[in-house]
């Protein structure tokens, strides 16, 4: 049996430095769109495509990322990327204070903070495995998925009582200073980051490669990351026009907004104490399935919010997007780590990745452009449907009949094996954890 993870000094770390940077993050996930919006009076297309384009990074060098990620050590790509962050957010209450804000600036300082996301958050992925041993990754990503799901509750709420205090620009400065602390706890871990494999005659092209013939060789990952890239566009769509329908047709205000993000965050919290018990009683298979699907219902509720009850049921619509999202992201994740082989760890998650983070983008110019066409409620309406519809992928897969997480694919030092549903290996009862990668990761 191994030692338990809360004595795990790196991994503690890791987890510290990553709880206060999503706190951090929520709130600038409120705070950015509201500049654009209360501030600069942006039109509904010009929200979105700012949503758009802190995930549209993920299309343009998703792939390459993964390759370099695996020649990389990958701690210290985790320790550039948030000083990236850290600076990039930082110049915008910095310009609000010499001069002012504009969208221009706005929208580079999304774009350069979802490069340096792109980067953090293959190497993120594939740094887990290299940190602890492989039965304890559930465990890892159960932790990190509490954390997930406690910044889901403070942040919003702090973001907004931020935002109602000193006003969007300011409010920005939390997540800068949240990248800083994540930065500093990274750099204290002891253990050194593992050399990478490097050989002699591959090519760029040739390790990208690599990375999507695995994916694409191996059928539960490409049913996972079809079903999440489904979930994702329409989700992307969703949350272009989500803070409008907030702002300037139910006329919250910052304070009530991040209300309703932190009620709704409370599901994330009940995702992740459930999901363990889920998995092992049902299987980690199922809990996929199931959690995805079940998701579905909470974009309705977003549709449907108008009069005194559009609160609770959009309280009510993120609590089960974000409690079903964690459990799918506890299972599908470390499914997808236990399957894949550590050379090919970076370029897998980057290939995962391009697809589904590239679907956010894609989903935040059709939610722009829907919601200044049709209107803000009917872009909603289309986005739950077409939501609804993304488990449909997994039905048909080898990933319902996984009972507990498979034995990695054969290594051939070339592209990955598809084992299909069988050659499995039987592990210690999981417990299960997660990252957000959504559905949302």
């Amino acid at each position: 049996m191994r030692a338990s993870l809360w004595r795990h000094r790196d991994f503690d770390l890791l987890w510290a430095g990553q709880t206060v940077s999503r706190v951090g993050t929520e709130v600038s996930v409120l705070a950015v769109p509201l500049i654009a919006i209360q501030v600069l009076h942006a039109s509904t297309f010009t929200v979105g495509t700012l949503t758009a384009m802190e995930t549209l990074p993920f299309l343009l060098v998703g792939l390459p990322a993964g390759a370099w990620v695996d020649r990389l050590r990958r701690r210290r790509v985790l320790i550039v990327a948030d000083g990236g962050r850290l600076l990039a957010l930082a110049s915008i209450p910095v310009a609000s204070a010499i001069a002012s804000v504009t969208l221009a600036h706005l929208f580079v300082v999304a774009f350069v903070t979802g490069v340096f996301t792109v980067f953090f958050d293959v190497a993120y992925q594939s740094y887990l495995p290299e940190l602890v041993h492989r039965d304890q990754l559930v465990d890892g990503n159960a932790k990190l998925a509490a954390s997930e799901s406690s910044a889901h509750v403070v942040g919003p709420g702090l973001g907004g009582a931020l935002i109602g205090a000193v006003g969007a620009t300011t409010a920005v400065v939390a997540d800068a200073v949240s990248y800083g602390i994540s930065l500093v706890c990274i750099v204290a871990i002891r253990r050194p980051s593992e050399r990478p494999v490097r050989h002699e005659h591959a090519t760029l092209v040739a390790d990208i490669r690599d990375g999507l013939h695995f994916v694409a060789r191996d059928t539960r990952i490409r049913a996972v990351t079809a079903c999440t890239a489904t979930s994702n566009l329409f989700s992307g769509a969703t949350m272009a026009v989500l803070l409008l329908l907030m702002t300037r047709v139910l006329g919250f205000d910052g304070t009530a907004i991040g209300i309703v993000f932190a009620v709704g965050g409370v599901g994330a919290v009940a995702g992740s104490v459930a999901g363990p018990s889920l998995a092992r009683r049902f299987g980690v298979g199922r809990a996929i399935v199931w959690s995805i699907a079940l998701g579905g219902v909470g974009p309705f509720c977003f549709a449907v919010a108008t009069g005194r009850l559009a609160g609770p049921l959009l309280a009510f619509g993120q609590a089960a997007v974000a409690g079903t999202g964690v459990i799918y992201n506890v299972n599908q994740v470390s499914m997808r780590q236990a399957v894949c082989p550590p050379r090919l760890l970076g370029r897998m998650n980057a290939s995962v990745r391009f697809v589904v983070w590239g679907a956010l983008p894609l989903g935040g110019f059709l939610g722009g452009a829907l919601g200044a066409l049709a209107g803000i409620r009917a872009t909603l309406w289309i986005a739950a449907v077409g939501q609804a519809t993304a488990f449909l992928w997994l039905v048909r897969s080898p990933v319902p009949s996984l009972r507990t997480l498979p034995a990695p694919a054969e290594d051939d030092e070339g592209s990955g094996h598809d084992e299909g549903a069988g050659g499995r290996v039987v592990l210690a009862e999981p417990e299960l954890g997660v990252i957000t990668e959504a559905p949302g990761t």
